[in-house]
């Protein structure tokens, strides 16, 4: 994955995680990083959470509001909650979280280093650089509030971090990774998530590096009362044209909470819902037989398969992936929590048979990944109204709740 992964705009929404989904984000989250530390490593965990299009994506998979800033809490959240308890066995440890939980990461880095043998002090210097960048040399108008420090036993790490602003009802979301980083002041992030602001002051920028050393000069041989007599002075001029940057993809994360055809990639959807229809009856044989979720239930994991497994380039639409476990507030659909939890089970179940050296389920969901790639340009399905309306349809046969309660019986 690119250092610099990309943007999105991700408006700031008020509420909360109710308990019986926060729940389900815990398991789901700890068995999905599961799947993806045995196929390729912690490291490659770090990755993908270093990367802003993958991050919203892995929320929206888990029933969290496709679109919103509050995906960032809630998955941070989870994970905290999911792997400290597999912390001495996969060698992942999630630091951090909102508010007062984000103050206390430079105590709980050293705490962890003292335990499993990396340099607790210096990542905890680590943690402070990096909210120091992005609150002061990241000038762009968002005050941090969130800062989740992701570290594996081997001092790896990856930080997720968000800031607000109000005026503007948006929030702004880095992503850093150790990983060749060589430098916290030269363009350090490996992608911002956030809506464009104008001309920000950007002293990460590795065209600010004469201008940092500059300032440093001025302030020693000015003092402050120099440099503001000095800035007072100054007659506006017209600035030199900036260098172009490299265009980077950037995601927008639109206002309106329904999910839309646009939001969407329709044939990566018809993809999976075609393999699931068409590997499901021969790797899932014994979940079919479920009563009432058996297929609904591998249209779902074959989104969460591709989570596991899917390049960046996947992403590019993380509203598909509520398709998966629909959302708290009832977009596109409510939560299925039939289908939510037999997805847990079945993860779960595949994970623990691999860790005994039976891989044939968790090989299972590769398939189904591999299977939805190669029919999404040739598989066809219902148009993209006709899906919400029978997801909705069928909701209370799935034990469809949202934070309005539990979906009523169409038939009533």
């Amino acid at each position: 994955m690119a250092r610099k992964a990309g943007s999105a705009d991700l408006p700031l929404h008020s509420g909360h995680v109710p308990r019986w989904l926060a729940d389900r984000m815990t398991r789901l989250g700890a068995v999905i990083s599961e799947a993806i530390v045995h196929h390729y490593g912690r490291d490659e965990l770090l990755r993908r959470l270093a990367h802003p299009f993958w991050f919203q994506s892995f929320g929206a998979v888990m029933g969290m509001d496709w679109h919103s800033s509050g995906i960032t809490t809630s998955v941070i959240g989870a994970l905290k909650r999911g792997l400290t308890p597999l912390s001495t066995e996969l060698g992942i440890h999630v630091c951090g979280g909102r508010g007062r939980h984000s103050r206390q990461t430079p105590q709980e880095l050293s705490s962890i280093g003292e335990r499993v043998g990396f340099d607790g002090s210096a990542l905890a210097k680590a943690s402070r650089l990096v909210a120091k960048v992005d609150s002061a040399a990241l000038q762009d108008g968002f005050d941090l509030y969130l800062h989740g420090f992701i570290v594996t036993d081997s001092g790896n790490w990856a930080v997720v971090q968000q800031g607000m602003n109000d005026a503007r009802r948006q929030a702004r979301r880095y992503h850093w990774l150790s990983e060749d980083l060589k430098s916290f002041v030269d363009e350090p992030h490996t992608g911002i998530d956030g809506v464009g602001q104008g001309t920000i002051v950007n002293l990460t920028d590795r065209r600010a590096e004469a201008s940092r050393q500059v300032q440093l000069e001025l302030l020693d041989t000015m003092g402050p009362d120099g440099i503001a007599r000095k800035f007072a002075s100054l007659v506006e001029r017209e600035n030199e044209p900036a260098a172009s940057q490299p265009l980077l993809p950037h995601l927008v994360m639109p206002d309106h909470h329904d999910v839309r055809s646009k939001d969407v990639v329709l044939r990566r959807l018809h993809g999976s819902l075609a393999a699931a229809a068409e590997r499901g009856p021969e790797d899932f044989s014994d979940l079919l037989l479920t009563p009432g979720v058996g297929p609904r239930t591998v249209q779902a994991l074959a989104m969460v398969a591709e989570v596991v497994h899917g390049t960046p380039c996947r992403f590019s639409d993380p509203a598909r992936f509520s398709f998966a476990h629909g959302g708290k507030d009832r977009h596109p659909f409510p939560v299925p929590l039939r289908v939510y939890d037999q997805t847990i089970q079945v993860l779960k179940s595949a994970v623990q048979k691999a860790k005994l050296g039976h891989k044939e389920e968790l090989f299972a969901l590769r398939r189904l990944d591999d299977q939805a790639r190669a029919l999404e340009h040739l598989a066809t399905g219902p148009d993209f109204d006709d899906l919400i309306a029978e997801e909705r349809k069928n909701s209370h046969s799935y034990g469809g709740r949202s934070v309005f309660g539990d979906e009523p019986s169409s038939e009533v």
